[in-house]
């Protein structure tokens, strides 16, 4: 941290980042003195310090209230975030006098937490019961997000491309299959390439997906529409609209082979390249990670498909 930022950060107290928090939700000093049960006065002349702390007004002082300045409005929502982050970090450390010795934030795909991660996931919190997980479902494009912004310690999704700004290390990778009910045209093919399944109703999955985004991409480049019937947000959903016969849909091979009891169903290889994916663990820095951390990235590199890397020179 340089000196200015250091000379910055010790000008601000931490109650005063709550009282402007507060006002600007009440919309008054008054109100906000009163909710907050401390003298209105006093509230004031720390707002008014705020701003000379900061060198620009924050708030408009009106007869009825007071209203955010485009600076007000910035420093709001940056007062929220460290207010959110402190919150975060009490409740994290409260867990150390419990007894768990690390917290790790992972947000994670669908077709990731369905193929892999249950097994993986239970095989390091055998080794390391006292380490809590935080697993959320998100679309890749939002995990990455996530990762990106400091909302999760580590990623696990599908990757198309390099990311300049974050880490990957490799994981696993999966094939895409078209599920077909028993008896379907395309069951009697070995393999299919995407743009041949067009002619046939499909279930997608929910929009921003990554399947969904593939999907997409495919269609546009055969110049076809997808005749989408239904959307939905599982595979398991998915599986059973297709054993149902309401259409066609694309999943994993793994995750079939999984689901494949939910109906009477055939799974189609694609032919198309980009049917093999890779899912792959994604951090702004490995090494910065705390370090339960890294021990949960270990543990899943050390379950990566050996093949992996000589499948993707191929």
């Amino acid at each position: 941290m340089q000196s200015t930022e250091r000379s910055f950060a010790r000008r601000l107290d931490l109650t005063s980042l709550q009282l402007f928090v507060a006002v600007c939700e009440a919309g008054s000093i008054g109100r906000a003195a009163g909710q907050e049960f401390i003298a209105a006065s006093a509230v004031s002349k720390r707002l008014s310090d705020l701003e000379a702390a900061l060198g620009t007004p924050l708030l408009y002082r009106r007869p009825r209230g007071v209203e955010l300045t485009p600076a007000g409005e910035t420093f709001l929502h940056h007062a929220r975030s460290v207010l959110f982050s402190l919150e975060r970090m009490q409740g994290e450390l409260s867990e150390f006098a419990q007894g768990v010795r690390g917290h790790v934030r992972i947000h994670a795909n669908l077709s990731a937490i369905v193929q892999f991660l249950p097994e993986d996931l239970a095989g390091f919190a055998r080794r390391h019961p006292q380490v809590k997980l935080d697993l959320e479902e998100h679309v890749s494009a939002e995990v990455v997000r996530a990762v990106r912004d400091g909302d999760a310690d580590v990623g696990i999704c599908n990757t198309t491309g390099a990311l300049a700004d974050l880490q990957v290390r490799r994981y696993r990778q999966d094939r895409l299959v078209v599920a077909v009910p028993r008896g379907h045209p395309l069951a009697a093919y070995d393999a299919v390439w995407y743009a041949d399944t067009l002619d046939h109703d499909q279930i997608g999955m929910s929009g921003n997906s990554a399947i969904d985004v593939a999907m997409r991409r495919a269609a546009a480049a055969a110049g076809k529409d997808i005749p989408l019937r239904v959307r939905v947000t599982g595979l398991d959903a998915l599986c059973r609209m297709v054993h149902n016969r309401l259409g066609i849909g694309l999943l994993p091979d793994r995750a079939f082979e999984l689901l494949r009891g939910v109906g009477d169903l055939q799974a189609v290889p694609l032919r198309d390249d980009w049917a093999v994916r890779d899912i792959d663990l994604l951090a702004r820095d490995f090494d910065a990670l705390p370090v339960t951390a890294r021990m949960l990235v270990d543990h899943l590199c050390a379950t990566a498909d050996p093949l992996l890397d000589d499948r993707r020179a191929a």
